[in-house]
């Protein structure tokens, strides 16, 4: 089944060999709590090799060999906010 949609696309690219894909569905919950159907999709993708990746339509917005790590919540949030909608006010996670 193919769903159109001119919401963004989120993927998160975890290690399956590290055991990441409990962090990458909280992650994954945790936007979509957040922003809902503001999102056309958040998707997690296996990968191998110490990989932890999140991409919005395609653009990397986080690498953890990158940025140092794995994000925080309000960090990754704030990230998906500022292309999504930089007006919008997050509440408590902007303080």
């Amino acid at each position: 089944m193919t769903v159109e949609s001119n919401h963004p696309q989120i993927t998160i690219t975890y290690c399956t060999q590290c055991q990441w894909l409990l962090r990458a569905g909280w992650m994954a919950q945790e936007l979509l709590s957040t922003f809902g159907t503001d999102l056309g999709s958040v998707t997690l993708v296996p990968g191998t090799g110490g990989v932890f990746r999140i991409h919005y339509d395609g653009d990397l917005i986080w690498d953890r060999t990158v940025d140092g790590g794995f994000p925080d919540a309000k960090i990754l949030k704030q990230r998906v906010r500022d292309r999504l909608d930089p007006q919008r006010d997050l509440g408590h996670i902007d303080r």
